[in-house]
């Protein structure tokens, strides 16, 4: 897992750092583990952190946003475990606001 964070190497001296780079790993770990949980444990580490790397949504201008990722099962899992959906064909400024809002929230 720790290729699939991109954990290393680091290269860190002062001990805020290092305390603060560790927190941020151990974060990760946590979320990734109660993502998998919630997903069942159908998906490998790191087939979920790629698709999520991957689900990138194109702003065109004032209109909206649209996703510029493929749907698979797992995207579709994804928005199950996060109660909201990004793949519709476009997405107003005001629902990605409320999506934000609400991932907050999670």
């Amino acid at each position: 897992m720790k290729s699939e964070f991109e954990a290393r190497p680091v290269y860190l001296h002062r001990d805020d750092r290092i305390k603060a780079h560790f927190l941020t790993c151990f974060i990760s770990l946590m979320i990734y583990r109660i993502l998998e949980k919630q997903l069942k444990e159908k998906y490998i580490c790191e087939d979920i952190i790629h698709t999520l790397r991957d689900m990138d949504m194109r702003k065109l201008d004032d209109y909206g946003y649209l996703p510029n990722y493929t749907r698979t099962q797992l995207t579709d899992d994804l928005h199950k475990s996060a109660g909201f959906r990004t793949d519709y064909e476009l997405i107003t400024p005001k629902s990605m606001a409320g999506i934000i809002r609400r991932s907050r929230d999670l």
